[in-house]
């Protein structure tokens, strides 16, 4: 007798105007007739397959006729990265576990990482082979202790996984601030100001995940961000820069997802830190790396204990892979510049290279600081003259002229560049002086607002810590597009604005 040969049950794809983020979701039907749903209760994870091509996803089942009975309907993330039309008939089987959970169950029980290992759960979690609960164990498994060896091997699998850039120049420059201070746009600023000096800077940079602005969302209102390799490599060869977003260019893919997971869930350990970060300057191809540390009581760093471990965890990590890491604490006590989200940090940019009366002063006085560092790795400079050439490269606009010649070679980004058309003035209370400004706080409102999804919403500010202020006057102006949006962040402003108001003589200070 010879068997009976068996057919694997097929569905129709069917496109679900649904976006899950960053997650492979799929629909059946309850009342599917290739399968049996009530088989498919009890997995969460499924592969779908077309010929050689294979996705895994969260499968969901529905009652209320989103898809047929002889279709699976794909949410958008997965319809786009399955690449078949609608119509297509697929095969869906339940998903065996990623072997490499295995050492994620092993690391919670207190056992480390083997490079091996770590290189198996960073494939498996850049082919989205990983759901969000099973990252979230990873990260936490990792979060209660990470050696010097695994910290290691977790850049290096992280840094391979995606895009490696290489450059025929003997320095390549770069920075990268650790983020949470609101305005602090100085790559803007920095980039032109090293690239005019003749200087290599590939500047890539993230979009915003949890705050009002990243670097990519505040360039895209001058320009395109979103460039492949080619183009990047084109820009900085007739610009000696560029300012784009390193999603597009698949540097270290795994990172976006792994942050994506660590927000929410308020992790934020030292060594995922680092090695996050210099996982996408090693796939950069950078030779020399300056980190700017802020230190503040609501930034991320609130004593220079933790940002002098920090910084020896960075030279360590850039020792190994043969980068000359440079670290330097930033005063990060409040916002620099005065304007919070994509439209009006671009504005505070284009008006310090521009050289404008109003510009602000202390995001003009940290990028030369910046700028001055990086400088200093030109041989050709001497020592000591970083400060001088920088701020000559901005006075003379010589930085401007760059920017507007990496503008020009990234091209139109077609993006709104205009305000708010709701706005709102949250004022003091009683006269005083500003104590302090809580960073966490007016980051929170200018996303209430809409930024950075809608580019012109934020928060531009009229106070910083040290001025004086009178009861009724303006601390900052909020601008929304959506009238939801404006009611939200006015409520949150008017409960708790981010500013303690001391009184001129001194004494305790008030919101």
């Amino acid at each position: 007798m010879t068997a009976a040969r068996t057919t694997r049950p097929q569905l129709k794809i069917r496109r679900i105007n649904l976006d899950t983020g960053r997650e492979n979701v799929v629909v059946i039907s309850s009342r599917s007739k290739a399968l049996r749903a009530d088989v498919y209760r009890g997995f969460s994870r499924v592969e779908l397959r077309r010929d050689a091509k294979v996705l895994l996803a969260t499968l969901l089942l529905t009652d209320d006729g989103l898809v047929g009975v002889d279709e699976i309907g794909l949410a958008e993330p997965a319809f786009r990265r399955f690449g078949e039309p609608a119509g297509t008939p697929i095969t869906i089987t339940p998903a065996a576990r990623p072997a490499s959970l295995d050492a994620v169950r092993a690391k919670i029980q207190g056992r480390s990482f083997t490079a091996a290992e770590i290189d198996a759960i960073i494939d498996d979690i850049t082919h989205y082979r990983y759901s969000d609960m099973e990252i979230a164990a990873f990260l936490v498994g990792s979060a209660s202790f990470m050696s010097s060896d695994e910290l290691l091997a977790l850049a290096h699998a992280m840094a391979q996984a995606g895009t490696q850039l290489t450059w025929d120049r003997p320095i390549v420059v770069d920075k990268h601030c650790i983020g949470g201070i609101p305005g602090n746009r100085t790559s803007m600023i920095v980039v032109p100001i090293v690239a005019a000096h003749g200087l290599t800077i590939p500047k890539t940079s993230s979009r915003a995940i949890t705050s009002p602005a990243g670097t990519a969302d505040t360039m895209e209102v001058l320009a395109r961000v979103d460039l492949s390799v080619e183009e990047m490599k084109e820009v900085v060869a007739a610009c000696h820069g560029c300012l784009v977003w390193g999603g597009h260019v698949n540097l270290s893919p795994a990172d976006d997802i792994l942050i994506s997971v660590e927000r929410p869930l308020s992790l934020d350990t030292r060594e995922q830190m680092v090695a996050s970060i210099m996982s996408k300057k090693i796939a950069a191809g950078s030779t020399h790396l300056l980190i700017d540390l802020p230190v503040g009581p609501s930034a991320k760093l609130t004593t220079a204990a933790e940002a002098m471990r920090l910084r020896k965890l960075f030279e360590f990590v850039g020792d190994h892979f043969g980068i000359a890491v440079e670290v330097i604490t930033t005063d990060g006590r409040q916002p620099i510049g005065n304007g919070i989200g994509p439209v009006l940090e671009a504005q505070d940019v284009m008006a310090v290279l521009g050289n404008a009366a109003d510009a602000p002063r202390d995001l003009r006085e940290k990028s030369l600081r910046l700028a001055a560092h990086l400088l200093e790795y030109d041989p050709e400079l001497r020592g000591g003259k970083g400060y001088a050439r920088a701020r000559e490269l901005l006075d003379s606009g010589a930085a401007l002229k760059q920017m507007e010649k990496i503008i020009d070679a990234q091209g139109p980004s077609g993006c709104r560049t205009d305000l708010g058309s709701f706005t709102a003035d949250i004022k003091a209370t009683h006269d005083g002086i500003v104590d302090s400004i809580d960073c966490l706080c007016l980051n929170r409102l200018a996303r209430s607002a809409g930024a950075p999804i809608d580019k012109g919403a934020g928060i531009r500010l009229f106070k910083k810590i040290g001025d004086r202020v009178a009861q009724g006057e303006p601390l900052y102006r909020i601008y929304a597009f959506e009238e939801s949006q404006y009611e939200l962040a006015v409520a949150a402003a008017n409960a708790n604005n981010g500013y303690l108001v001391g009184p001129p003589s001194g004494g305790k200070a008030a919101p």
